[in-house]
């Protein structure tokens, strides 16, 4: 299980989630900074670097850190070449078998295997990875060929393998190979733009949650925010809570973007702005000042959310802002 950390564990904080993950065979995180950041904090867990190192002295920074580098470029295989040691290095071949963004092309890959072979102080086997483009949608062909494409390229070549990321590894049982990636599963959240979290047997991680600071009744007719992008059909009532595009909240999450007061469901009304974000009320008793609303969590999943602004909830969870204060409980 090579958990995937990385963007601030998703947006949830890194050294929290690798502590509740303490037990996972490894980490994996996109850049070096993030690993060291590990590393102070008295992570000793093996710790994977997905986008490898970007020059001699984020080697040594993962030498001197015990880091395991994926090697995509050929400028990778050419730093390890020149290194002196002492320390030897754990690293990943990362083999393009479709996504078309990092790894070596399959024609590529005995060269390169070869010369890491040759590499003295790289440690052998060593392993090999790819990542799938489309695993989250399993009606598509994509997957199945990458897997194939992957196993031919490797095919005479030792050292564990490494395929599935959270798609794979619930859609394609081909993909679970030696390592499984689970990134954006491990914080409750689906993969699959069909499927919430719930839908998969998982909890959702992070609540994203704020309060009521006014209430407002507003006839018929009545326009409410900037450009008034929501009129009211009827006397309603609005309350507005203390959350914004400054926290992180996002601007594309227009009228009826479900919320959740007090434990009653809700909807927005109107332009989330910078600090604010009205939402109608109408009908619900017992509405007051410092009520809590959940903007997403478990009564609001956050793939709903991110449907309702046009995105994926991986950016929302990544988005919430600095000034929104984190706290930690266990469930």
């Amino acid at each position: 299980m090579l958990a995937v950390i990385k963007a601030n564990a998703y947006g949830h904080g890194l050294v929290t989630v690798a502590e509740a993950l303490s037990e996972a065979d490894a980490f994996a995180v996109a850049r070096v900074e993030e690993a060291v950041a590990l590393r102070d904090a008295g992570c000793a867990s093996r710790i994977v670097l997905l986008e490898g190192v970007r020059d001699a002295g984020e080697l040594e920074a993962a030498a001197r850190h015990t880091l395991e580098p994926f090697v995509h470029q050929d400028w990778q295989l050419a730093l390890l070449e020149a290194w002196r040691g002492p320390q030897i290095f754990r690293v990943w071949l990362k083999i393009d078998s479709g996504m078309h963004r990092l790894g070596f092309a399959p024609a590529d890959v005995p060269a390169a295997a070869a010369r890491l072979a040759a590499c003295r102080y790289v440690a052998q086997p060593f392993a090999l990875a790819t990542h799938l483009a489309d695993a989250d949608r399993p009606e598509r062909p994509e997957s199945r060929s990458q897997i194939e494409e992957f196993a031919a390229a490797t095919a005479d070549l030792a050292g564990e393998r490494s395929i599935a990321n959270s798609a794979g590894l619930i859609a394609w049982p081909a993909a679970r190979a030696d390592w499984v990636r689970p990134g954006i599963m491990l914080y409750g959240i689906s993969p699959f733009a069909d499927k919430s979290g719930a839908e998969l047997g998982l909890l959702p991680v992070m609540t994203f949650e704020t309060r009521i600071i006014a209430l407002k009744d507003v006839a018929a007719g009545d326009r409410v925010g900037y450009g008034g992008a929501w009129t009211a059909s009827r006397a309603s009532r609005i309350a507005v809570a203390a959350v914004g595009y400054g926290d992180g909240y996002p601007r594309a999450a227009g009228n009826g973007t479900p919320v959740s007061v007090s434990g009653t469901a809700a909807v927005v009304a109107g332009r989330p702005s910078m600090e604010m974000l009205t939402i109608d009320v109408t009908g619900i008793p017992g509405i007051a000042v410092g009520d809590r609303v959940e903007l997403w969590g478990r009564e609001v999943p956050v793939e709903r959310v991110a449907a309702a602004a046009g995105t994926i909830a991986y950016e929302l969870t990544c988005r919430v802002g600095r000034r929104v204060s984190f706290t930690t409980r266990e469930s």
